[in-house]
């Protein structure tokens, strides 16, 4: 760390927010008569179609009023909707989902400042209703109002409706494709049925959430009933009002199932209270091969852990009693899932304990002084022959349903028990479901996540997940192995990104509370046998099996990379495919592991991907946040850490990105005629805010100051802080970097489109022209991510740059606002925040940055209790 310590701004003044300027624009839009001709048969055949179910609901002995859920697709989106939908008796507001991708057409299209028609895709929202019969005649009778009188007086709270009529591009029902968006389940029963044809299948059926008691025990009833037809049967079920999720775990005997997958237009799979199916237990540690054998490793001892565990670690079941990890564990296993856990099986938990308390056994660091807390969440595969066995989540339990108990049981206990590791404050998940990549819609886990983390003042570090499909480099392989390094490593990254829809996020990454790390293609292991294999980039560059983003509406995502090892590639003559290779020996991240060997459990194995990027996140977490909280003690006595501790911890751990090399690299290999936005805009997907640097935001030194600020805000307030500009940069023609980086928790609306409950963000002096003001104090500019998408998350993180003299003199300050709104929704209570700021100067330029900015502030430090 840096010799100097961390600073703390003052209290801040208080403020009224800036006022943004929100011009979205509208597309064109079609006409009304253009409408009424494209939308009519439209309207005409949904009105069929619910009267034919009806029809044939009335056949069945259920006795219930029909309901079909409802998909209205709009270009652009129509504010407050879901108001005026609540006006209509027997409509029912079930969500909406942004869509960036739409193809513009003869009626709707972008145009721009001239008027002119673009080809440019189009934004717009589909709104998610149920509607029963009575419900659809109203919207329908509203419609040929409308039609017939465009100008008319809607009835008062239905006045949006008018909006959607003019931006409707399609109106729909959710059908059996929208319930099988995710296919693969009827590829896991094939696989199941192969395994064990006599055995019955599982899945999932997230069900319609009803804010209705009744309406939810109808429609788990129906559902109950349709399985129960099948020769089947509910094993359990889960409501979660906060995130609005329902959903039950169901199985069916393998005939039934066969049939299903031979003719899937039966009555459970087209069943209206159903939103979705997906298959159980299929986030797994991996099935790929595995080359090598594992490593001796020459042990020196370290202190045992003292204190109470901060950082839990749920995943596989590690390995307890390895030299490495004796003592060092807290193993929390309810289940006794043990008792079925042979210990060569115990791969990937023992690996990602290694890494969070060992570190990368290469790096030469020294164990964490604290214990981890360890619940395992996943199990060896059964159907699987080969030993080691992968590990993947039980088919016995809903995922989410199980993620959340097991929380709950860690912070506050389960049915009377003792919360069983109360002072953990960050929680790992090497995990990610590769049947779930992230697409517009936020998955049910990650939502989750991110409503616990705000119950909680939890920090979830998560994996953005690893991708080891082949990459297409589109020549043979023994004529791409002849390319020079420059070529090979333009070759592979273009492909990615062409590949980029392929190479999504994996559920949980989206979650907008945690911390998403994406794996840098770096480590410290030495003499590298390299084989038939290759190394496909020379570059650090992010690792080639590392997930895209970006995030819910478009935020940054991951929000930045660190070391997640190298991966090897291999290529056979004549093909134009390379593929990655798992292999237990060097290079990667060397950690303790599981073996067939004789003799006591001492040895080690490489492994790489972004779940040892999590891991080794969730390390240096542990670190900051001891350190954070000693400076607390020290400076901030006052003030409650418990309160403000996690967000000051998130800003830290992002605090160092920044892009570096990898830009000059990137921005070689990707340049082709890209504009500067697009191509940095294309980097962000996939190095988030940059390489992550912990040890930044943790000290200072001559040439660096960094300082800390927290507090509280509701709607429409800001905090503003002054930071004194240090005198020595006056008409000083050299390198300056200006840093900050603002973090919150936000509570979620899990119906709505915006999602996120409340925006923070900063700006400077009065917040008008702000970034024009930066330059005129400080003459630095923007660097890295573009200023607009790092406003869209929980995190803005950004750096400027610049060396062009300046005038200052010695009583020169640069006002930092950080403002709050509402964003879908009031605001339920005030949002703490994190906000950290760093000046520097060049490396090699002896100027007394820290010790003028510390002499300005010390007279004024009076650290306030709560922001």
């Amino acid at each position: 760390m840096a010799d100097l310590p961390l600073l703390f701004f003052p209290s801040p003044d208080s403020a009224d927010r800036t006022k943004r300027k929100m011009n979205p624009g509208k597309p064109h839009k079609p006409s009304v008569s253009r409408q009424w001709e494209r939308l009519s048969p439209v309207f005409q055949q949904l009105q069929e179609s619910f009267n034919e179910r009806c029809a044939e609901l009335q056949r069945t002995p259920t006795g219930i009023d029909p309901e079909q859920a409802l998909v209205i697709e709009t270009v652009g989106s129509v504010d407050n909707f879901a108001n005026a939908v609540k006006k209509v008796r027997g409509l029912e507001w079930m969500g909406e989902i942004e869509i960036d991708d739409i193809a513009p057409d003869e009626d709707f299209y972008n145009v721009d400042k001239k008027g002119e028609r673009k080809t440019t895709e189009l934004k717009g929202r589909l709104y998610l209703v149920m509607s029963n019969r009575t419900a659809l005649d109203e919207m329908l009778n509203l419609w040929k109002r409308y039609q017939a009188n465009p100008t008319m007086t809607f009835d008062h709270g239905l006045t949006k409706f008018r909006d959607v009529f003019q931006y409707l591009k399609d109106i729909r029902r959710w059908g059996v494709e929208d319930r099988l968006a995710e296919r693969k389940v009827f590829d896991i029963w094939r696989e199941d049925i192969e395994f064990d044809p006599k055995r019955s299948v599982r899945f999932e059926a997230e069900l319609w959430y009803r804010s209705s008691d009744n309406k939810r025990k109808e429609s788990e009833t129906i559902v109950s009933g349709l399985i129960q037809n099948l020769g089947g049967r509910i094993i359990s079920e889960c409501v979660i009002h906060s995130i609005a999720y329902h959903s039950v775990l169901g199985e069916i005997p393998a005939e039934k199932a066969l049939k299903i997958l031979e003719q899937p237009e039966v009555d459970l799979i087209r069943c209206e209270n159903i939103m979705f199916f997906r298959p159980t237990g299929q986030i797994a540690s991996g099935k790929e091969p595995v080359e090598g054998d594992v490593s001796d490793y020459d042990f020196s001892e370290g202190d045992l852990p003292t204190d109470d565990p901060v950082v839990a670690l749920l995943d596989g079941l590690p390995l307890e009693n390895h030299r490495l990890l004796v003592d060092r564990l807290i193993i929390d296993d309810p289940e006794g899932w043990a008792s079925d856990y042979p210990a060569i099986d115990r791969q990937h938990g023992t690996a990602m304990a290694s890494l969070i308390v060992n570190g990368d056994l290469n790096s030469g660091s020294h164990p964490l002084r604290r214990p981890v807390y360890v619940r395992p969440i996943m199990k060896p595969v059964k159907k699987w022959f080969k030993s080691p066995r992968p590990e993947q989540l039980s088919e016995d339990v809903l995922f989410v349903d199980y993620i959340h108990r097991a929380v709950k049981r860690i912070v506050e206990g389960e049915e009377g028990d003792e919360p069983a590791a109360p002072t953990v404050k960050i929680i790992n998940l090497s995990i990610g479901d590769s049947l779930r990549p992230f697409s517009q819609m936020m998955s049910p886990l990650a939502r989750l996540l991110d409503w616990l983390s705000i119950k909680y003042n939890l920090l979830f570090i998560i994996s953005s997940g690893n991708h080891l499909e082949k990459i297409d480099i589109g020549i043979p392989g023994d004529d791409f192995l002849k390319l020079n390094t420059t070529e090979r490593e333009s070759s592979i990254v273009k492909r990615l990104y062409e590949d980029i829809r392929h190479r999504k996020l994996l559920s949980p990454a989206e979650s907008i509370n945690g911390l998403t790390v994406g794996a840098l293609h770096t480590d410290a292991s030495q003499n590298v046998y390299l084989g038939h294999l290759f190394d496909p980039f020379q570059s650090e560059l992010p690792s080639p099996i590392s997930s895209f983003g970006s995030g819910y509406r478009n935020s940054i995502k991951p929000d930045f990379i660190a070391p997640g090892g190298r991966v090897l590639y291999d290529t056979s003559i004549g093909s134009n495919h390379i593929e990655p290779r798992n292999r237990r020996i060097a290079p990667g991240h060397q950690a303790a592991a599981s073996s067939t060997q004789a003799g006591p459990p001492d040895k080690t194995r490489f492994c790489c991907g972004s779940s040892n990027s999590a891991a080794l996140t969730s390390r240096a977490a542990s670190i900051a946040y001891d350190y954070l909280q000693s400076i607390f003690l020290e400076q901030a006595s006052d003030s409650d850490f418990s309160t403000f501790g996690i967000p000051i911890l998130k800003a830290a751990l992002v605090h160092g990105c920044n892009w570096n090399k990898q830009r000059e690299r990137l921005d070689i290999l990707l340049r082709a005629g890209g504009d500067e936005k697009k191509i940095r805009n294309r980097i962000s997907k996939w190095l988030g805010y940059g390489v992550a640097d912990f040890e930044k935001a943790l000290g200072c030194n001559p040439q660096r100051a960094t300082l800390l600020g927290f507090g509280n805000l509701n709607d429409g307030e800001a905090h503003v802080y002054q930071l004194p500009l240090p005198p020595s940069l006056n008409a000083q023609r050299i390198g300056r970097k200006f840093t900050v980086t603002l973090t919150w928790l936000s509570p979620v609306a899990s119906t709505t489109q915006r999602y996120r409950e409340a925006q923070l963000w900063f700006d400077f002096e009065d917040g008008k022209d702000s970034r024009k003001k930066l330059k005129s104090k400080l003459r630095v500019e923007g660097i890295d991510s573009d200023s607009n998408a790092t406003r869209r998350g929980t995190v803005q993180h950004e750096v400027f740059e610049g060396k062009t003299a300046v005038a200052i003199s010695g009583e020169d300050f640069l006002r930092i606002k950080v403002n709050c709104r509402k964003d879908a929704r009031k605001i339920s209570s005030p949002i703490s925040y994190g906000l950290i700021v760093s000046l520097e100067v060049a490396e090699g330029v002896d100027l007394p940055i820290y010790n003028e900015i510390r002499t300005r502030i010390a007279p004024a430090v009076e650290i306030r209790a709560d922001g």
